[in-house]
């Protein structure tokens, strides 16, 4: 009856993911219609901030509790599955068009982002300070602010060129859609990991497997959800601004306000781990600068897709 309860539950959590990210795309396509809003903006703020809550909540507790390896390994483990293994499956599934401004200065401030994170993982002590937190977080504050403020004056220029598409829900909700979508994502995602972690364990998999695998992907699990609805509904540069903006948010707003709540230690990150991180990270740009500048291909979606199987068997086998 245990074991009946348990699958019950993990299939439960699955239904809610997936009505969680259709309200989430639904809602945020149309405030973006509503507002001339683009799709890969809402997706690199309002979606990549919704979706990155698991994150911040393990992250923030432990960082609270002293917890430094979890608040770090989090983010780090996040930031390679989002690129490799969701960005790379959605590719996969169906190629993601890339914008001029994605090469240009998305995809560039995402590899500065995880490079100075490295920078500072690497420094003397290896220890992410206070200030080091600040600098974080106001580099996060500031592209913030820019985002929106690059899109309003993109508004204005195209504003006379073509009408902007009719909405045919209300704003009210719109917003429902996301912020109950939202709480699917979350809720559901913990329901299926949890349960899915119970099941392991009955199977008798090491608690080191399940971590490695199972945790590590339950975090990432509304990101995942999110882009491959959003490729499904042929939105790419929404999926693409959540994986974008899931990352960035994460060492800019999470580790950054973590370390401000208490300074982190990153003796325990290995140079495996720093080694998929970047690379995941100047992958995407090579690919999007030098080799196809118009979309993500299913080719290369099948590698970055390697690249995070790779890491993870590393992971485990060491």
């Amino acid at each position: 009856m245990e074991t009946f309860v348990t699958v019950l539950l993990l299939v439960l959590g699955l239904l809610l993911v997936t009505f969680g990210a259709d309200g989430v795309i639904s809602g945020a396509s149309d405030i973006a219609k509503r507002f001339g809003v683009s799709e890969f903006v809402i997706g690199l703020t309002i979606v990549a901030l919704g979706t990155s809550a698991p994150e911040m909540v393990v992250s923030f507790l432990s960082a609270i509790q002293g917890n430094s390896d979890i608040s770090v390994g989090n983010i780090i483990g996040s930031n390679i599955f989002n690129t490799a293994i969701i960005l790379g499956l959605t590719a996969a599934i169906s190629p993601i068009l890339i914008t001029r401004r994605n090469r240009v200065y998305d995809i560039p401030i995402n590899v500065f982002a995880t490079l100075l994170l490295i920078v500072f993982g690497l420094s003397e002590g290896k220890n992410l300070t206070l200030l080091d937190g600040i600098i974080f977080l106001s580099i996060f504050v500031a592209y913030f602010i820019w985002n929106f403020k690059r899109e309003r004056q993109e508004n204005k220029e195209e504003a006379d060129k073509a009408p902007r598409e009719p909405v045919k829900r209300s704003l009210f909700v719109s917003i429902l859609l996301v912020l109950g979508g939202l709480f699917g994502l979350v809720y559901g995602g913990n329901l299926f990991v949890d349960n899915a972690c119970e099941i392991a364990k009955m199977a008798g998999v090491s608690d080191k497997v399940i971590a490695i695998t199972l945790i590590a992907a339950g975090t990432s699990l509304p990101e995942l959800a999110t882009s491959l609805m959003a490729v499904i509904k042929g939105k790419g540069q929404l999926a693409l601004g959540n994986i974008i903006g899931s990352n960035t948010f994460n060492i800019l707003l999470i580790l950054g306000g973590s370390a401000v709540i208490r300074p982190l230690s990153m003796e325990h990150i290995n140079y495996w781990d720093y080694g998929a991180l970047m690379l995941s990270a100047v992958l995407l740009m090579v690919y999007t600068l030098f080799i196809n500048k118009q979309k993500l291909n299913k080719i290369e979606g099948a590698l970055l897709l390697l690249l995070g199987l790779v890491y993870m068997g590393l992971c485990i086998a060491l």
